[in-house]
């Protein structure tokens, strides 16, 4: 049985990468200079996007496509469950196997519910969907990774799309959206020379090298920005309108014009925001969603301090699901996405 809290502890013990300021690294968009910030805002500032979770209807079975179609790698895998895990996740017997994956610097974290069983996925998901998410996992050589990936996965995307001129800060991106064997939607996507983090782009044998960000489908950017920036600290680090032949093909969404905008934290993968301007027929987040259902993803946020954080979310008017072994509290977003708030010590010493 795994001690309490003890994948987040090992995690943030372990150090997730620190970034180098860099050029935006979601479907392009033009940085923004960061405005001056007080003492306390930096304070308050959160940490690390330090992972992304799902869950899963079959353990064995994804950490074998995990591994050995995308070349994670396992980190932990454990048991837990009882009246603390009761508390956090808001369930009742709760007995789970928790399997942490690392592809370069990046976790993912995957979560069978062993009891009590949750509900498969809503039927005829789509990417406009505003239960959505995925993470973006870069390539090296998307030629490559297509032809690795054909005949193993469920295709979403009509093959790689080539992002045009037409959406300055997106050309020469080249992305692909496909599903797991859960049918959690999936990226790949390979940058070209002008954009991304400089360490997608550093010569290596690797096909798959980390995971970029994780985007979600958001309703109403203004107010997904009062709880990820104004109450959560997460810079913005830049934005761009989405849409085109490609884009429609890469989401498999006719029409779609999107609004995206990327944040960040000092560490860790990035969060991408997907407001569908059109078609604006998504279909809202379950509200009757339970962690041990398969549409379920969690981001988890370390922050650093945890009470400061539960007060700036409560005021923006989050929803607060549970709150475990005082260590950790799980929110909903305005949308109803999940997100686990994970407390650094070293926090405020690490942003100076």
């Amino acid at each position: 049985m795994m001690p309490r809290f003890a994948l987040l502890a090992l995690l943030l013990a372990s150090g997730v990468q620190a970034q180098a300021p860099h050029p935006w690294q979601g479907k392009g968009a033009v940085p923004r200079d960061a405005a001056e910030s007080s003492a306390s805002e930096v304070a308050n500032r959160a940490v690390a996007v330090a992972m992304v979770g799902m869950t899963v209807g079959d353990m064995d079975r994804s950490v074998a496509f995990y591994t050995g179609v995308l070349d994670f790698r396992v980190v932990s895998d454990d048991t837990a469950g009882g009246a603390s895990y009761d508390s956090l996740q808001g369930l009742s017997g709760t007995s789970l196997r928790v399997v942490r994956l690392r592809l370069g610097d990046e976790y993912l974290q995957l979560t069978q519910y062993l009891s009590p069983r949750g509900r498969p996925g809503p039927a005829g998901a789509r990417s406009n969907d505003r239960w959505f998410q995925h993470v973006a996992i870069i390539v090296s050589d998307m030629d490559s990774a297509y032809a690795h990936l054909r005949g193993k996965v469920t295709e979403v995307s009509a093959g790689p799309q080539l992002l045009p001129k037409t959406i300055p800060n997106a050309a020469g991106i080249r992305a692909f959206y496909f599903k797991d064997p859960d049918g959690h939607p999936l990226e790949v996507l390979q940058f070209p020379p002008d954009k991304g983090d400089p360490k997608w782009h550093a010569i290596t044998d690797r096909l798959f090298l980390g995971i970029d960000h994780t985007a979600i489908v958001v309703h109403d950017t203004r107010r997904s920005l009062a709880f990820y920036r104004d109450a959560l600290g997460l810079r913005v680090a830049g934005e761009s309108m989405n849409f085109g032949t490609e884009q429609e093909r890469l989401n498999n969404v006719p029409g779609a014009r999107l609004h995206i905008t990327g944040l960040r934290a000092a560490r860790g993968p990035g969060i991408e925001f997907l407001q569908y301007l059109t078609p604006r027929d998504g279909r809202p987040y379950p509200e009757d969603e339970r962690p041990n259902d398969l549409v379920h993803w969690q981001t988890t946020i370390a922050v650093p301090d945890l009470a400061s954080a539960a007060r700036r979310v409560r005021q923006a008017r989050a929803r607060v699901v549970s709150v475990g072994f005082g260590e950790g509290l799980v929110v909903r977003d305005p949308d109803g996405h999940a997100v686990q708030l994970v407390e650094d010590q070293g926090a405020v010493h690490a942003q100076h």
